[in-house]
Formats: structure tokens, sequence, C-alpha cells
């Protein structure tokens, strides 16, 4: 197994890294976070996670005990989707293989976190002609980019913004899915708010031009997402309920920090969640992407969020947060992040490499480089064959 060149790794064992905080109603044994990682293993027809592989998967990657483990994102409704091989959780199958899959994580002692993820504009236009599932979106026609736009008009699925009925019905999706996450035994679930997905284009004023009570202003724009997040408050508990956000992220066409509004956008937002936790129904925790990560799809030339911060959601919110981007071959920066009390690290592509990341990180042990041609094929190789450190040593 290739090792991470040039990288000098720090033991972290005596950082707030390695301490005990409460998240909902689980306490985490450790601060290191899978963070949400597609995959695109499942089972196509049906979005049904993969039989034979997602167990092995998840297991090996919560075999520390105590590891908070946020799944790859899952649709709560066929019309949320529009990816073959991506999970749901709707269908009677899915939920059952869910299940197996969180009773191996909870035999480990670690807990587990299903990701709501409602793609729309996101989805391909033309997965309708297999599936007749709508090409959604905020508002009509603003497409992510000309490829996208021309494959919308040559499968006769224009870019659709959802009435309010449908509003309200992905509103139902998003509580059904919660649901059937508990009880198939997750121990809460993660709304994908971040990314250019569907509640996120909501947010942002480049693919939000709607008249009505979810447009225009920076409250209406968040409406969406704040009746998702009271929806399941209501239906599964605040505790239960987290949420993903990206304030700069520039993915899909957002406007990361290029629209000077964006930033009190999610301020707004946030400040909601904050009230509502005054009121005694704090969410369990925010889940924010770093500014300095950049998407393999955004110009060169659109420029930098590397100095933009999140730090402005600490003045704002006072439960716990965790913050994914880059931080693996930062130890320096970790530490530093993790000396705000409230703070987790979400780990992505180097939980894929290291199923036992936690372990090296806080030995401060070489890592597993990962092989990104592998993220998203339909293939063991690169899914459970990475080595943990002990079985590294031992071959």
């Amino acid at each position: 197994m290739t090792l991470v060149k040039d990288f000098k790794p720090v033991a972290l064992k005596n950082t707030n890294l390695f301490k005990p905080i409460k998240i909902g109603n689980t306490q985490v044994e450790h601060r290191v976070v899978m963070a949400r990682l597609t995959r695109m293993r499942a089972h196509h027809p049906g979005n049904i996670p993969n039989r034979d592989w997602a167990a092995e998967y998840y297991d090996q990657r919560s075999k520390r005990k105590g590891t908070m483990i946020v799944t790859e994102g899952v649709f709560p409704s066929a019309q949320s989707g529009g990816y073959d091989n991506a999970p749901g959780i709707w269908s009677k199958e899915q939920i059952e293989q869910w299940s197996k899959i969180f009773d191996r994580i909870h035999a480990n002692g670690s807990f587990v976190w299903p990701q709501l993820w409602v793609l729309g504009r996101q989805a391909f236009p033309d997965h309708w002609q297999e599936t007749c599932l709508r090409y959604d979106s905020a508002s009509d026609d603003l497409y992510i980019d000309a490829e996208t736009e021309q494959r919308a008009k040559e499968a006769k699925n224009p870019q659709h913004g959802i009435t309010k009925d449908e509003i309200k019905q992905y509103v139902k999706d998003y509580i059904q899915g919660a649901k059937n996450s508990v009880n198939a035994g997750a121990d809460g679930v993660e709304i994908h708010s971040a990314n250019s997905y569907l509640l996120n284009q909501f947010l942002d004023p480049i693919s939000n031009k709607r008249t009505d009570e979810y447009g225009g202003s920076i409250e209406n724009r968040a409406r969406f997402a704040l009746e998702v997040v009271d929806a399941l408050i209501d239906a599964i508990g605040a505790e239960r309920v987290g949420i993903r956000l990206s304030p700069w992220g520039r993915y899909g066409g957002m406007s990361g920090g290029s629209d000077p509004t964006l930033l009190a956008q999610f301020a707004y937002l946030v400040g909601e969640l904050e009230k509502r936790a005054k009121e005694g129904k704090r969410i369990a925790y925010i889940h924010l992407v770093e500014p300095r990560v950049t998407p393999w799809n955004v110009d060169a030339d659109a420029g930098s969020n590397e100095n933009g911060t999140n730090d402005f959601i600490y003045s704002i919110w006072k439960g716990p947060i965790i913050r994914a981007g880059n931080f693996t071959l930062n130890p320096e920066e970790t530490t530093k992040a993790v000396s705000m009390d409230r703070t987790l690290i979400g780990y992505g592509r180097y939980f894929i490499s290291n199923p036992d990341l936690a372990d090296r990180l806080e030995k401060g042990a070489p890592l597993n480089a990962y092989d990104r041609d592998t993220f998203y094929t339909f293939s063991k190789e690169g899914y459970t064959d990475y080595p943990t450190l002990e079985e590294a040593t031992k071959a």
C-alpha cells in the first residue's frame, strides 16, 4: 500500500481531538468524525445499499469505539435522487439493508447519522428518461452550466422551479426519511443543506430568483431549510437532527464568497437555529465545509476562498460544530481548531484510505494514500481493501 508522501505525522493523542463530547443523545469518545462520502456502490435498480460490501465498509471505519459516522448521502424519496448507484431509504429493502449496516456500527460501540440528500439541479436531467423524475430546483431555467442545459433540453426535462405544494411534499419526504432512519436504528440524521444541493439552491441568490415567500429576501431564502429543520425536530426530536452548511461553497455554480449578502444569509439561518435552541429545541450539531475546500469543477480564474473563515458561526451558534476540509495533513490547524471546545473534525478522503484513521492520528502514524480513481467505481477495489496500520505492519 502506498503511503502519503512528504507528510510528517504528529501524534494528536494529547489534544482535544481525543476528548469526549456529547452529540445529541450520544457521547462520542473522540472528535474524529467520518464525514459523508459519496461512494456510488448501491445496487441499481432500486438504490439499495450494497448487500455485499457496504456493511463491511462501515464496520471497518467504526471499529474504534465511540466513533461518529455520518453516512454517504441517502435519498429520502425517489424524486430526491437521480443517481443510479447512490442509496435511498424510502423502500422496505433499502431500510432493511441500512438496518444491517447500523447494527454493525452499533456492535462496535459507535454511532451513525445518515445524511438526508435531495439533489435538485445536481441530478442528471436525462435520468428522467428512465425514471420520469422532474429536474427540480428553486427556480426555472437557472442551469449549472451550458452542458447541463443542453442535456436537459435534449431530454425534454427542463429545470423546474418547484411549486409550494412540491416544497411541502419534499418536507414530507425529509420527515419520512428521518423516521425510516431512526426506526432502522440510526442515532440521528444530518440534513444536507450544502454543496449546491436543493436546500442550498434555495439559500443562494445565484440559483434562487423566486418572487414568492421562498425567494427574494434573506429570510425567505432560508424558509425551506428551516421548515425542514422544524419538521424533523417535531418528527424525531431536536437531539437527533444535524445540518450541513457550506457558506463559502462554489461547487455546482454556487456564489461562495463572491456574493456579499451570502454570509448574512448563513448568519441569519444559524441565528434562527440558535433561537430555536434557546426555546429548548437545540439541534445536535452544525457541520461546516471549510472555505479553503475548492471543488474540482470550479474555474481556477474564479478566485479562491482560502482567506475566508467560518469563525463567525461560533459567535452565533453555541452548540457543537463539525468542521470539514483538508485537516488530515495539517495537524497544527487541527490542534488549533479543536482548541475551541465545541469543535469536532470531519474527515473524508483519508477516512476512505485509512479505516483506522482515528488510531493513526492519535499515534502520529503514517497514512495510506487514497486512489481517487476508485472513489465512485462499483467495485470492492478502493472500498473495503485498504489496510489498517496493524494489517499493513503484519503484511
